[in-house]
């Protein structure tokens, strides 16, 4: 028979290489996309209007969010018990929020109404999977729970 100690350990492995790698491509793609940002708008010729300053700073931002998500998965020995899907899941619901705001813009700018349905999709599409990554959490915790 297993101890409760085996059994947990079962649950969330401390992190299997497939999340090893994904926590890898997230930092080394959110500091890629810094840099190359970064150095986009530090190189750019003249005067930009306020409204390129703030998208560039929300794109910086958003990258270095998830270049510190993947150096935290990484840096991670304990289990995590899905808590690495919720984190990446209300990454995924900003990203998509201000995907979101960006295509109502542009959109409301070019008069192209199609862009409008597009960004509700992507945040409610975000959202679902935020939802069963809470759902996943949670269900995890409850049989530690129970073991305990």
């Amino acid at each position: 028979m297993n101890s409760p100690d085996d059994i947990i350990a079962k649950l969330s492995p401390v992190l299997s290489p497939w999340r090893r790698f994904g926590g890898l491509a997230a930092l080394l793609a959110g500091l890629g996309g810094a840099v190359a940002l970064g150095s986009l708008w530090l190189t750019e010729p003249g005067q930009l209007p306020d409204r390129l300053h703030l998208g560039f700073a929300l794109l910086l931002a958003l990258c270095l969010a998830w270049a510190g998500y993947g150096g935290w998965v990484l840096t991670r020995r304990a289990p995590m018990f899905a808590l690495d899907r919720v984190v990446a899941g209300w990454l995924s619901v900003a990203a998509s929020a201000m995907t979101a705001v960006l295509l109502a813009v542009l959109a409301a700018l070019r008069d192209t109404p199609v862009l409008f349905a597009v960004g509700p999709l992507l945040v409610a599409v975000a959202g679902v999977v935020t939802f069963l990554a809470h759902r996943r959490r949670d269900a995890l915790l409850r049989r530690k729970a129970e073991l305990s």
